[in-house]
């Protein structure tokens, strides 16, 4: 059971950054995180693929914290 929840947070985490975090209980790095993505978000309308890829890796680094919270 406690694999499927890790897969489940880096997942949701990786879909939607700080969902998985939120989802696991520590919702201020969770708000942080969706922060964070919406920044990019908005900066990646107005700059192009550079800033994609930036929030790319974000997302990447937000599942791969939601794996590492389930623990």
């Amino acid at each position: 059971m406690l694999i499927f929840k890790k897969d489940l947070l880096m997942i949701l985490s990786f879909l939607i950054p700080g969902l998985g975090q939120i989802y696991a209980g520590d919702m201020q790095k969770g708000l942080i995180f969706i922060v964070i993505l919406i920044v990019l978000m908005i900066a990646s309308f107005f700059t192009g693929f550079l800033t994609s890829i930036i929030n790319l890796i974000f997302a990447i680094y937000a599942a791969y914290d939601a794996y590492k919270l389930a623990q």
